[in-house]
């Protein structure tokens, strides 16, 4: 006698998960189900390579950052890939992407294939884009990132067998289509503020950019030389090794290097907005190694350093005076400037793009190169005004720039914000919290555009 297939319903019922094995309560009619219980997804194995002149709409993994499938030849695809279907929810399941989630779509009438990266998801009593927003919730990643294997970074994969015996909140069909309209609007108007404030922060770089070459080019003290009989040819074009002590870079003492020590030692990642930030991962060497095999090394106060290994490359800081020595390793250069140049007049011409545009327009030039070589770092040419005009320039730039970056801190603020507003929706969306007005969700957007209104109106 031939088994009696299941219902819906009936498989539903199935997959549901024990009540001691609840994440959190659910409303009256929501249920809680283990996620390989209802997949009804069977894989096929598609060889593209035996149909070469066949056109194929492949959903791979680094295309979701374009929101658009691939359309290939059989032939420029270079693996076995997965049989899908209009609807099918896929689920990364490699960093850097693990729990990135995307529906295919169908946007051609070509086959439709997904590479291996994805798991597969399909379910006919499941809306999809309710199961889509299930499984970018913070809940179903944080169940994704328990079982990982690999060490860390790019080698990080969740297991396939792990993430079928995760339990998904699923409530009635038309519940599902009210929270996914629901989302969809709050979510619309978090990317419309999100939009606004990314674009003023494109702004504020642009106008940055634009500060700092009319800076060094004469044009912020034209009033300044005018009250003072000074002509813009009194400036020089100089190259720094003229203007500053030997520039050097470090060395990697490694067997010296501790988390406690005498003299602090910097690396790359302690440079960090354009300043030291040394609380972030300190390390240490010996007195005597500071004084012997990394003597020409040593950072006092006021220097400028720069990294020079890259990407990215452009990160620029003035040693402070929290420690009276310091000292650094290879990848980083130390300009340490005579008496004609200020060294925050220094510190700002390394800011401006046009001083080290041109170095590294030509690093670009050579594959798997991203760094600035000594000579390089000596042979850099800035325009130098006299000592006094050099600080007007800084004086305008230290108040201008303040603003500038005030306007920045608020927006990532924002930024920030609208990325937890997102998650605290989905939260409420998966505990049956999401009403149909959520006045505090609109009146919070609000809030986000009159707190940066402020900001940049200082």
């Amino acid at each position: 006698m031939a088994k009696k297939s299941q219902t819906p319903e009936e498989k539903l019922a199935a997959a549901l998960v024990p009540e001691e094995e609840w994440p959190y309560e659910l409303p009256e009619k929501w249920c809680w189900v283990r996620l390989g219980n209802i997949n009804e997804f069977q894989s096929k194995s598609v060889d593209p390579q035996k149909e070469p002149d066949e056109t194929f709409e492949l959903y791979s993994v680094p295309s979701i950052e374009n929101s658009y499938p691939e359309i290939l030849k059989g032939e420029e695809i270079g693996s076995t890939k997965v049989q899908v279907t209009k609807d099918d929810v896929l689920l990364c399941k490699i960093n850097p992407r693990i729990n990135r989630v995307w529906k295919v779509s169908q946007f051609t009438e070509y086959p439709l294939l997904a590479s291996s990266e994805w798991i597969v998801v399909r379910n006919s009593t499941i809306v999809p884009d309710f199961m889509v927003w299930c499984l970018r919730s913070e809940y179903f990643r944080k169940f994704m990132l328990e079982n990982v294997s690999g060490v860390g970074g790019s080698l990080m994969r969740a297991k396939p067998k792990f993430v079928a015996t995760y339990p998904i909140a699923v409530p009635p069909v038309a519940e599902q289509n009210r929270i996914v309209n629901r989302i969809g609007t709050l979510f619309a108007k978090l990317d419309a503020a999100k939009f606004k404030v990314e674009s003023a922060l494109a702004a504020t770089a642009t106008r940055k950019a634009a500060i700092l070459h009319a800076a060094f080019t004469g044009e912020l003290t034209v009033k300044w030389r005018q009250e003072h009989s000074v002509t813009l040819d009194s400036w020089e074009t100089k190259k720094l090794q003229d203007l500053c002590e030997k520039i050097t870079c470090g060395k990697t003492p490694k067997e010296y290097i501790t988390e406690t020590g005498e003299i602090p030692y910097l690396k790359v990642y302690n440079i960090v907005d354009d300043q030291i930030a040394f609380s972030e991962k300190p390390q240490f060497i010996p007195q005597e190694i500071h004084e012997s095999r990394l003597k020409s090394s040593q950072l006092i106060p006021n220097d400028v350093v720069m990294n020079i290994v890259g990407p990215p490359l452009r990160k620029i800081a003035i040693i402070p005076n929290t420690y009276p020595e310091w000292n650094m390793n290879q990848a980083i250069v130390r300009f340490r400037p005579k008496d004609r140049l200020y060294y925050r007049f220094l510190y700002y011409q390394l800011i401006n793009p046009e001083t080290l545009d041109p170095v590294i327009q030509k690093t670009k030039g050579v594959v798997g190169q991203a760094n600035i070589s000594i000579s390089q770092s000596r042979n850099l040419q800035i325009h130098l005004p006299g000592m006094d005009e050099q600080r007007e320039i800084v004086r305008i730039l230290d108040t201008v720039l303040a603003r500038e970056q005030r306007v920045t801190a608020a927006a990532e603020k924002i930024l920030a914000d609208i990325d937890l507003m997102k998650k605290s929706v989905l939260a409420r969306a998966f505990r049956g919290e999401l009403g149909t007005g959520d006045p505090s969700d609109v009146s919070a957007v609000t809030e986000l555009r009159e707190y940066f209104s402020r900001e940049t109106a200082k």
